[in-house]
């Protein structure tokens, strides 16, 4: 799926957003119908045999013209600019996580979005002192050159909004991009649309639900060279995030904070396990500046199609989807063993674990993991 310098007609954009709202149709299963069929019209149509093969009985739910025609129409009463998975303008680094969303909202500038930049994250309940270091850093990082990009939150995160809004910064909602949380943030909203930009993988108009946090996360992450940690306490969203950027290949900063504050234990943790002690924006752009000197704003747009990616015909009678269905379950499984285990190749599998979810009997979870539902 490579529609660099291509321009998308409006029947195009409004079956992509069909495609990405139809149901059992993830980020994971988007990209591959798209590198698959080329376009979302073709994918739309080749859904219901797909699903049938996956052992769905019932007619797969397509997301019908109209709906994707009133979101597109929402976002542009708002001034919110729509970018689909393989645009041109879509953010390139964003672009080439596993789990990239179909469809993000943009309002702002959507330049901002090309620039190189570190996420800075944290508690919601931060110290002053948290605070007052997350705006200085965001400060200097964004003095430097970087974008900062953040999920919108109290605590760290607005203060790292704060410290960047004159030099460029990226809020991540988790609601749709016109949802103000939290509504004391009213004013930073309004000065980042004016001086930087806003974006959401939610449609225009969502108000922002618990499961949305998380997933947000992964894009706040994903925009970013790294992500620097302020102020974590064990199972915080913070660690989600630097988890996330592992993943993802990210590096992950943290700063270093008293042993007696919970606040701290998280990204006292992360130093622990490898994450680089930060005290300064001159430890980041450490890190930093050399990827910079390789950085293209406007790289591909998503990553070059490669064996592991694609899918390919499989047929009906093949038992290759029993021996795969039979060998997942309730626990999560690596798709790279499954491929190992099973000794089929890897577009095989592929198509197997995608007509599944399509049929409704896989879920997929972080770190290329699929188990029952």
């Amino acid at each position: 799926m490579n529609n660099n310098h291509f321009e998308l007609n409006a029947e195009e954009r409004i079956d992509r957003v069909r495609l990405a709202r139809t149901e059992n149709v993830g980020p994971i299963g988007f990209r591959q119908l798209m590198t698959r069929f080329g376009s979302a019209s073709a994918a739309l149509a080749a859904l219901p045999a797909l699903a049938r093969r996956g052992g769905r009985r019932a007619p797969v739910r397509i997301c019908p013209p109209a709906p994707a025609a009133q979101e597109l129409e929402r976002a542009a009463a708002i001034a919110a600019h729509p970018l689909t998975l393989g645009e041109d303008a879509y953010p390139a680094r964003l672009a080439a996580i596993p789990d990239a969303p179909p469809v993000i909202y943009v309002r702002g500038d959507r330049a901002m979005l090309s620039r190189p930049s570190v996420a800075i994250v944290g508690a919601r309940n931060a110290s002053a002192a948290g605070v007052r270091f997350a705006r200085e850093l965001a400060g200097g990082l964004g003095a430097a050159g970087l974008v900062i990009a953040s999920g919108f939150a109290r605590g760290i995160d607005t203060a790292a909004h704060g410290g960047a809004v004159k030099t460029g910064t990226v809020a991540v909602l988790a609601g749709g991009v016109d949802n103000v949380f939290p509504p004391e943030n009213q004013d930073l909203y309004d000065a980042i649309v004016d001086n930087g930009a806003v974006i959401s993988e939610m449609p225009p108009g969502t108000v922002p639900k618990a499961r949305h946090f998380p997933r947000r996360n992964r894009l706040v992450s994903g925009l970013a060279f790294g992500v620097v940690v302020i102020e974590a306490a064990f199972r915080s969203g913070s660690l989600i995030t630097a988890r996330m950027a592992l993943e993802q290949g990210r590096e992950v900063f943290a700063v270093p904070g008293s042993p007696l504050d919970p606040r701290c234990r998280g990204s006292n943790g992360l130093i622990r396990q490898g994450a680089v002690l930060t005290e300064t924006a001159d430890d980041v752009l450490a890190v930093v500046s050399p990827m910079l000197a390789d950085f293209r704003p406007r790289a591909l747009a998503s990553p070059p199609t490669v064996a592991d990616e694609t899918t390919a015909d499989v047929p009906d009678n093949d038992r290759s989807r029993t021996l795969i269905a039979g060998m997942l379950g309730p626990t999560p499984e690596a798709v790279d063993e499954l491929i190992r285990q099973s000794k089929l190749t890897a577009s095989v599998v592929l198509t197997i674990l995608l007509e599944l979810e399509l049929a409704g009997k896989l879920a997929r979870h972080p770190g290329n993991r699929v188990s029952t539902p």
